[in-house]
């Protein structure tokens, strides 16, 4: 059988290796011919190697959109395999059978069923390409979809003995600690979450919340003061100042400025 050719794009690096480990050990009939973290080395790659599907995190660094890419479809013809770590509930409440999505973290039998689908639609789109736009459609419908369920004011905190409801208002700032993640709470508690940093980037509300750092998040609601003086702080209602990358200034000042 003609293997899939396959990219993987995605901001984090070991993200980007373990989709690669994972495909190489139980999918053979995929070829990963490429690996990006960003929207702009996807198109190059896209254009270079032309391959039958795109491994993609929706959520990219400094704003960027995954779903940018979706418009490419159109002279590409590619699929998507969206990576998410949106809810399951969420994505399953809009039901496209059409559409590829693994949850992150990623589970082998999600991955295969995936790595199905690629085979069954390339073998649609072959034979009949006015399923293409319809097949775009679908991408465009369920983006909208993850992105609304993304706007809900409550979030789950998982730990060791279940799962914890939240509200997102009672967080001041999130904390990255190797693969967990602490939560400080406007009450001065903190709780430790057994997920990354990254994958809460991912399921906040990025009108309500921003990483000013590769350790930190904060409730945008929280910020009093961003200061300039010996290095770039934002200043939290508790008081604490915390660090913002030099590399994220510029874009955090436009953020503020449009609060």
């Amino acid at each position: 059988m003609e293997k899939i050719r396959a990219i993987i794009i995605d901001d984090e690096f070991f993200a980007r290796e373990n989709l690669l480990m994972l495909l190489n050990e139980f999918c053979p009939e995929v070829e990963v011919v490429g690996m990006g973290q960003n929207v702009e080395e996807a198109r190059i790659l896209l254009a270079d190697q032309k391959p039958d599907a795109v491994f993609l995190d929706i959520r990219m660094p400094s704003g960027e959109e995954g779903l940018e890419l979706l418009e490419d479809v159109k002279t590409g013809n590619f699929q998507i395999v969206f990576v998410t770590a949106f809810k399951d509930y969420a994505i399953k409440a809009f039901n496209v059978n059409s559409i590829h999505y693994i949850l992150k973290p990623i589970d082998i039998e999600d991955l295969k069923d995936a790595v199905d689908k690629l085979k069954h639609y390339k073998t649609i789109f072959k034979q009949d390409n006015s399923n293409l736009q319809t097949y775009i459609e679908s991408l465009k419908n369920f983006s909208e979809n993850i992105h609304y369920q993304s706007e809900s004011n409550k979030i789950t905190i998982t730990h060791l003995k279940g799962i914890k409801i939240i509200e997102d208002s009672s967080i001041m700032y999130l904390e990255g600690e190797g693969n967990c993640t602490n939560l400080h709470f406007n009450d001065t508690t903190n709780f430790f979450d057994t997920r990354t940093l990254k994958i809460y980037d991912e399921i906040l509300n990025p009108n309500k919340f921003y990483r000013i750092h590769k350790k930190y998040i904060i409730n945008l609601n929280q910020l009093t003061d961003y200061i300039h003086q010996d290095g770039y702080f934002a200043k939290l209602k508790n008081g604490e100042m915390l660090p913002v990358a030099r590399a994220r200034v510029t874009d955090f000042i436009n953020k503020i400025k449009s609060l």
